[in-house]
């Protein structure tokens, strides 16, 4: 059996977790894949917005281009607009023609001074804490088709899947950074309350609350003034040294 064409663009999609160093850089070669599918099934060129939308954190958005970037951005400061009804009804939403289709006079009065004439918002399922979509622009009306609304609902199953892995990974990845730190920020601790001990002829908890004290006193990190403490007896810096 051959390879389809869904098979390649899952093959795709998954090369991306693999080849992009953060989810910024995945959304952006992710858009630019759903820009090329979509253009492929219209037969002119469409490009591609992705807005995520996670749980206390800030809302990213990136493109396949320079204006669907900024289209989609302007939309999430309007607060309206095709993509973020397709959020809101977990369904695609298609404006036809900017200057037939009157539901978002706002950001409609945007895209015509952009150039663009057609809009689909398709929803990526994620779960509770997060949510996704795919922002479409065409500068031509009346592309988004039923049969290319059925391509880009394909496409964006799979896009959904690969990017929960890919925030899955991300999320391991700062958890780890941020157990490092914590580890490397504890070793300055101790050591430093070594220093106070050996000075001192203290115990260690003796030691710590005197290093405590004087960081609430001097309202001063105590990592921070730990590693001072530290470079007054040391003539390099100190780091957390793990075996691989």
């Amino acid at each position: 059996m051959g390879t389809t064409r869904d098979d390649e663009q899952f093959i795709r999609l998954h090369d991306l977790i693999i080849g992009s160093p953060n989810v910024n850089d995945f959304l952006t070669e992710l858009s630019g894949l759903a820009a090329s599918a979509l253009s492929e099934s219209v037969g002119s060129l469409v490009e591609c917005g992705v807005t995520l939308r996670r749980r206390k954190r800030s809302i990213t958005v990136a493109g396949s281009s320079d204006r669907a970037r900024e289209l989609d951005r302007l939309e999430q400061v309007l607060g309206d607009g095709p993509c973020l009804a397709s959020l809101q009804t977990m369904r695609p939403v298609v404006l036809a023609d900017v200057e037939t289709d009157k539901r978002w006079p706002e950001f409609q009065k945007i895209l015509a001074a952009s150039g663009c004439r057609s809009v689909l918002g398709v929803p990526l399922a994620l779960d509770d804490s997060q949510a996704a979509a795919l922002n479409f622009f065409s500068s031509e009306p009346g592309v988004f088709t039923s049969a290319v609304i059925s391509k880009a609902q394909g496409f964006a199953d799979q896009a959904r899947r690969a990017l929960q892995l890919a925030l899955q990974i991300a999320d391991a990845r700062n958890l780890a950074d941020d157990l490092s730190a914590a580890l490397q920020n504890r070793t300055t601790i101790d050591l430093a309350c070594g220093v106070i001990m050996a000075q001192n002829r203290c115990s260690q908890e003796e030691a710590m609350a005197l290093l405590t004290k004087a960081s609430s006193h001097r309202n001063q990190k105590l990592r921070d003034l730990a590693a001072e403490v530290l470079s007054r007896v040391s003539s390099g810096p100190v780091s957390t040294h793990f075996d691989p």
